[in-house]
């Protein structure tokens, strides 16, 4: 078979954490099986519909990796799922309905005091020529359901299994508003016709969509794709996501956070899987070991500091050629590979570069105690003289700590001090030739 599947976001927001991973996974299974990724806007709410977001979803593909082979927006296919609507309603599966917003909302809510699932009636099936005209007279306008037939709805899920809904459990869905423009349901089903999609990766709150999604595809073409049900992934406590990370945008995750792609997409292609999360620099192997055997239907938690963490691991194995461009747009054009190597270890985020390039380049304030005073001039004396490479250090540590008698802590701490004018940061071996005689005698001193 050859693997058809879609991404289809509406352009009613931003690509966000969430719906990015459906988007990671679905491309991964699509590349593992060398298939077509189609990206459909589903853009037929016009009113909600925003072009910027259209765009922000197509640069958040992008930054992630995820290139498509296809994209098509539903807001031009009207004309298509007009002739689809018409002809279902030829043959009786959609049905008229003139209930006002209210009437429905006592409806349900009798029917829950009644102890009984909240359905729609079908009353609009039953409904008279004379009684459609009267509320036609009204200034009523009807909205159209799909009419459920009684066969019994089953699927076996790439993740869930085998699925069963009985249909007497489920609504007739909307399919139309009253102003005539037809909802997701239906329009998406008619996409997955024509496209010949064969696989549709969505999350677990659409199943019952699916199942009323699977009626229709039989009414339209008499088959239907498989199905993969994405378990909802929930925040590091168990709850539900905050904004502060897991509903964020990928723009802001991006320009904000200041993260690379490649933790985002590492952490979403594993999670609520049983691989082990990890960091990769690349999807290579990634789409090589995907499989929806591995993904359980647990909710997977969201932890924004594994994300951090990720991002750091990618950075300390990331080469300078492939960050290069992004640091001589940060103002970095003199920083070379040496640099990089040496500060990359220590790196959360590519803009922690500048804050070390600082450190090295910039006016440092030392930190040297009183009862270090004496000790740093002492280690100044002893300096070897230049050029100095990244053995020079050690050469030169193993002479202070002869001299002046201390070791551990005590040895290095007050060096790095004044050296850094922090406790932490770049292994001092790697520091040392990027400061320099004159600025690490100057400082030792200072």
């Amino acid at each position: 078979m050859f693997v058809k599947v879609r991404f289809a976001p509406s352009p009613t927001g931003f690509l966000h954490a969430g719906n990015a991973r459906t988007a990671v996974i679905t491309w991964l299974f699509c590349r593992q099986q060398n298939g077509h990724f189609l990206l459909r806007i589903d853009d037929t709410d016009r009113e909600r519909s925003r072009d910027e977001c259209e765009i922000a979803i197509e640069e958040g593909l992008t930054w992630l990796g995820l290139n498509w082979d296809q994209k098509e927006n539903q807001k031009f296919r009207l004309e298509r799922y007009n002739t689809v609507i018409e002809k279902l309603k030829a043959d009786g599966r959609i049905y008229a309905c003139y209930e006002t917003p209210e009437e429905l909302g006592l409806k349900r809510k009798t029917q829950l005091n009644r102890g009984v699932p909240p359905t729609y009636d079908r009353a609009g099936l039953s409904l008279t020529d004379e009684q459609k005209a009267k509320y036609e007279e009204q200034g009523r306008k009807p909205h159209w359901r799909f009419k459920m037939d009684e066969e019994a709805i089953e699927w076996d899920d790439l993740i869930r299994g085998p699925v069963k809904f009985n249909p007497s459990d489920l609504s007739d869905p909307v399919v139309l508003r009253e102003d005539g423009t037809p909802l997701y349901h239906l329009c998406s089903v008619i996409d997955d016709v024509d496209f010949e999609i064969t696989h549709v990766v969505r999350g677990e709150d659409h199943v019952s969509n699916t199942a009323t999604h699977v009626q229709m595809f039989k009414a339209i073409h008499g088959q239907f794709p498989h199905f993969a049900h994405l378990s909802l992934i929930a925040d590091a406590e168990g709850g539900k996501l905050s904004k502060r990370m897991g509903s964020l945008s990928i723009r802001d995750i991006q320009n904000k956070e200041g993260l690379e792609p490649m933790s985002v997409v590492s952490l979403m292609a594993r999670l609520g899987s049983s691989d082990p999360i990890e960091a990769f620099t690349s999807v290579e192997p990634l789409i090589e070991s995907f499989d929806f055997s591995k993904f359980s239907r647990s909710t997977p938690k969201f932890d924004s500091e594994e994300l951090l963490r990720l991002n750091a691991k990618i950075l300390h194995a990331t080469e300078f050629s492939a960050v290069q461009e992004r640091l001589s747009e940060m103002g970095l054009q003199e920083m070379d590979e040496a640099f990089w190597n040496a500060i990359r270890p220590n790196l959360e985020k590519l803009e922690n570069a500048k804050e070390w390039w600082d450190m090295v380049h910039g006016n440092v304030t030392p930190i040297i105690d009183a009862e270090d005073k004496d000790f740093t001039a002492q280690a100044s004396t002893l300096l070897p003289p230049a050029p100095w490479d990244e053995n020079t250090f050690k050469t030169w540590i193993d002479q202070v700590k002869e001299e002046s008698g201390r070791k551990g802590k005590t040895l290095f701490m007050p060096i790095r001090k004044a050296l850094t004018g922090m406790e932490h940061g770049p292994e001092l071996p790697n520091l040392m030739p990027l400061l320099g005689e004159e600025k690490t005698k100057a400082r030792l001193n200072a």
